[in-house]
């Protein structure tokens, strides 16, 4: 999670955080007449993952009941799902996502492509597991009936949890690569798209930027202008976030005024991640920072619980 750059999301453990403590402000809140939504919104918005998730267990030990249960039942709406989607691990969170995309009617294929292309190994297997354990089917099988055609292939590659994660890069390798991609596509009349879902689910992210670099220096175009006049739909954004170098770009390209449930799923899952580099680069695309957009899309404690996520406006 920590980078060279040092650490980049918005959302950092609250010094001396005591989950008893908590529990006993969250109790607080919900009891009497009315919520006291600004307690929930204060502390659930201070404190990490890893320092909320015990929460639900100091709960249960001080209270005997759910907080889960009992949140919900207090609290309505989008404030309701991203309080929700702030107490599970992000495993389960993404596991929740995954299953909720593809069990819909209709499927949401940039979910899954968001999340597949995004995570670390450690964490795919970790997604795998909780997702055979909570829905009682293997997430392969679940993405299989689901999709078809290269672009099935693309997100079981991914779900494998099996690509390069080494650092160093071999510069002979990628002008290889380079030229593969390039005798695949461009180079070709139809495409190879094998050869793209083999060279970009397979190898690592260090490598991949020494292939887009070879590739650019080799055809005077970028790799996601290829793909996009190579491919189409959804294998097509499956591929270009993949390639795109900067991942923050490709969930920035939403916009804040769409679907809550991204904008929940990125606020939340970005929070302790990137988020500072998402701002960034939403700063970059849209002239005007994410901060303000939220607040001019959203509103109520939502709004409140959404822009402690988001930190800060740029």
């Amino acid at each position: 999670m920590l980078s060279q750059r040092g650490f980049r999301g918005t959302i950092k453990d609250y010094p001396g955080a005591d989950p008893l403590k908590d529990v006993e402000v969250l109790r607080k809140a919900m009891k009497g007449f009315g919520t006291d939504e600004q307690a929930i919104i204060d502390l659930l918005g201070s404190r990490s993952n890893k320092q909320r998730v015990p929460m639900l267990r100091a709960y249960k030990t001080s209270y005997g009941k759910d907080l889960v249960k009992d949140l919900h039942s207090e609290l309505s709406g989008d404030f309701r799902k991203l309080v929700m989607a702030m107490l599970k691990t992000p495993a389960e969170f993404d596991a929740y996502e995954l299953n909720s995309a593809i069990k819909g009617a209709g499927t949401d294929e940039a979910c899954l492509i968001e999340i597949l292309s995004s995570r670390s190994n450690a964490e795919i297997k970790e997604i795998n597991r909780i997702y055979k354990t909570e829905y009682k089917k293997k997430l392969e099988d679940a993405i299989s009936g689901d999709t078809s055609g290269h672009f099935r292939r693309l997100l079981i590659s991914l779900s494998q949890g099996n690509r390069d994660e080494r650092e160093t890069v071999d510069i002979s390798l990628a002008k290889q690569d380079a030229q593969a991609l390039y005798a695949a596509g461009e180079n070709k009349l139809g495409t190879d798209e094998s050869k793209f879902n083999a060279i970009l689910c397979a190898r690592s992210k260090p490598h991949l930027r020494a292939v887009f670099l070879e590739y650019q220096k080799m055809c005077g175009r970028d790799i996601e202008k290829s793909i996009i006049r190579e491919m189409s739909g959804d294998l097509e954004s499956g591929m270009v976030a993949c390639g795109i170098q900067f991942r923050c770009v490709y969930f920035c390209s939403k916009g804040a005024g769409t679907k809550d449930r991204t904008l929940i799923r990125i606020m939340v899952s970005r929070s302790e991640v990137d988020m500072l580099d998402i701002r960034q680069e939403y700063v970059k695309n849209y002239g005007k920072s994410l901060y303000t957009d939220i607040s001019g899309d959203t509103s109520g404690d939502y709004k409140k619980l959404l822009l402690k996520l988001c930190g800060g406006s740029d």
